[in-house]
């Protein structure tokens, strides 16, 4: 895959990522628990870094979301 393709999409997850913790009015401390930094949600949100699965998982669950809802943008 094309470069700038794979950021185009890593900055649409974290944007999906913003706007959930948005809607359920939650700071990035809420979600950056169980392992997960309040940094390290700065940085998705910001589509500055990759991220793995099982990290996707926990933010999900710290959401209330499933992990597909994240990719629904």
């Amino acid at each position: 895959m094309n470069n700038s393709i794979n950021k185009d999409y890593i900055k649409k997850l974290g944007d999906r990522i913003k706007n959930l913790r948005n809607e359920k009015k939650l700071t990035q401390d809420d979600i950056g628990i169980n392992g997960i930094s309040r940094s390290m949600i700065s940085l998705v949100e910001i589509g500055a870094t990759d991220i793995t699965v099982s990290k996707l998982k926990i933010i999900a669950d710290n959401l209330g979301v499933r992990v597909k809802d994240l990719f629904d943008f």
